[in-house]
């Protein structure tokens, strides 16, 4: 398992054990991780599983695709250099104690 920690916006931290390769939106609905909606189930359309991660880890991750760039465009809150689709990260041994916030809204 690998540890993902989600930070709330008022600092609060939730840390999670996920399988590897589960993403890391499916993990926070399915344990009930208030800012991560995730409407579309992570099939790339909604952008309300968007959040922030964390800057010095960023590019531990695979860029975003076309596709997420372009969702991040219409993101609710604010969009920043370490924006990210929660649906697009993959948990793997690599990300072990990966923190993600989560933005104020994400409609």
């Amino acid at each position: 398992m690998i540890r993902i920690h989600y930070v709330d916006p008022d600092g609060n931290t939730t840390t999670l054990n996920v399988p590897d390769g589960q993403n890391l939106m499916q993990a926070a609905v399915q344990n009930g991780i208030d800012g991560i909606v995730g409407e579309c189930g992570g099939s790339l359309v909604c952008a309300t599983c968007h959040c922030y991660v964390d800057p010095a880890r960023l590019s531990e991750l695979n860029p975003p695709t076309e596709e997420e760039l372009e969702l991040l465009e219409e993101v609710a809150a604010q969009r920043k250099d370490n924006s990210r689709l929660s649906c697009q990260i993959k948990a793997s041994a690599a990300l072990d104690n990966l923190s993600i916030t989560l933005p104020e809204t994400q409609y």
